[in-house]
C-alpha cells in the first residue's frame, strides 16, 4: 500500500471531458472556486442531505476545505473535481472519488449540483464520466455510493449510472445539521466488471 501511495503522490489529477461536461481539479487559490464551493456547501438542499464533519460557513472555511482536498489528491487518497459546462465553463457542481483504498482498489463517490444547474442530468453525466476514469485511470475495482434514506434524486442518479442498490446501512449518516444523531443510508455500488451503463452519446477523455 505504501508503494502505491508513493507512486501516486506527485501525479496531478487529469481534466476529464465528456457528456457535455468538463471536470477539472478544484483550485484553492482561485477566488471563483472558493465562492462556488461556499455556495454549493451552504445551499439548503445540500445541508438537508449532508452534514460534514466540519461544515463550511464562510470563505475562509471554503478555502481550507479545498486545500484539504488538494492535499488528499496529492497523497492519492481522493480526487475532487469542479463540474463545468464544456461549452461555457460555467460552474455546475462538484464530484469526488473519495476514501480511495489502493490495496483493495475501492473508492467512494460523492457529488452535489448547484441549484441553478439541477434538472439537467448534471450529476448523472458527471458520475458516468468520473466512474469511467476511476475504473480505467485509477484501476479501481469497486466504487461505492451512499445517500441518506429519502434522498430519491440521488438514488435515481446511482441507478442510472449502474450503481446497484446493495442494502440499507443503519445509522450510517449524521442527521441533518447534527453530529449527535444519526439516520440510515442506502448503499449502492458498481464494479469495474459490471456492464457499462448507457449514457449520453459523447466521447469521454482525460487530459493531463
Amino acid at each position: 500500500m505504501a508503494d502505491t501511495r508513493k507512486r501516486t503522490r506527485f501525479r496531478p489529477l487529469p481534466e476529464l471531458h465528456g457528456h457535455g461536461l468538463h471536470l477539472r481539479p478544484w483550485d484553492p487559490a482561485s477566488p471563483a472556486d472558493v465562492d462556488v464551493w461556499l455556495r454549493g456547501t451552504t445551499d439548503p438542499e445540500f445541508r438537508r442531505w449532508n452534514t460534514p464533519l466540519r461544515p463550511v460557513t464562510d470563505r475562509a472555511g471554503a478555502r481550507e476545505a479545498l486545500r484539504a482536498r488538494a492535499e488528499q489528491a496529492a497523497d492519492g487518497g481522493a480526487a475532487s473535481f469542479r463540474i463545468e459546462d464544456a461549452g461555457t465553463g460555467t460552474a455546475l457542481g462538484h464530484i469526488g472519488v473519495n476514501e480511495i483504498r489502493p490495496a483493495l482498489r475501492v473508492g467512494r463517490v460523492g457529488y452535489w449540483v448547484l441549484p441553478e444547474a439541477r434538472g439537467r442530468g448534471v450529476a448523472t453525466r458527471a458520475l458516468l464520466l468520473a466512474a469511467r476514469w476511476a475504473f480505467t485511470g485509477l484501476g479501481l475495482h469497486r466504487l461505492e455510493l451512499d445517500h441518506a434514506v429519502g434522498h430519491e434524486a440521488s438514488c435515481r442518479v446511482a441507478e442510472r449510472c449502474g450503481f446497484r442498490y446493495e442494502g440499507t446501512m443503519r445509522g450510517a449518516a449524521f442527521a441533518a445539521d447534527r453530529h449527535d444523531a444519526f439516520r440510515d443510508a442506502h448503499l449502492h455500488a458498481r464494479l469495474a466488471t459490471d456492464p457499462e451503463p448507457r449514457g449520453p452519446v459523447t466521447t469521454a477523455r482525460a487530459t493531463p
